[in-house]
């Protein structure tokens, strides 16, 4: 894993202006980059472990010191996975007194699901080759 810091997306539009469904039209360069971004955070079995528990916590929030505890890792990497969640813009915090309460950002989840979702739910043609696979 790079030590390279992830910007928050859709702070400056890129991301809102960008995504059109993959079957739609295909993304440019910069599209590309920018998603990326956001599937790199979630490339990793933990940060999306603490997406899930984030996003299916009831109330839409929890503490810092609830999710610790079911990891077998340190509370500096789990804060660190929860920093580049954040960077990403999947989810978003607040300190209070000593712990730091995070709930999921939705905008970034539905861009996602936006992004890979067929239009209409079109079902994909059929192609005759598809059985043969690739040459």
């Amino acid at each position: 894993m790079s030590n390279q810091e992830l910007e928050v997306l859709g702070h400056d539009g890129a991301v809102d202006a960008c995504c059109p469904g993959l079957l739609t039209a295909p993304l440019d360069e910069g599209q590309a980059v920018e998603l990326a971004k956001v599937f790199k955070a979630l490339g990793d079995p933990v940060r999306l472990r603490l997406l899930s528990m984030i996003a299916s916590r009831a109330g839409g929030e929890v503490c810092v010191c609830d999710l610790t505890p079911a990891f077998d890792l340190s509370q500096p990497t789990i804060s660190h996975h929860l920093k580049l969640l954040r960077q990403a813009g999947l989810i978003d915090c607040e300190r209070r007194g000593t712990w730091v309460y995070y709930w999921l950002l939705p905008q970034m989840t539905d861009r996602l699901a936006g992004i890979l979702t067929r239009p209409g739910g079109e079902p994909l043609p059929v192609r005759a080759e598809a059985a043969g696979g690739c040459s």
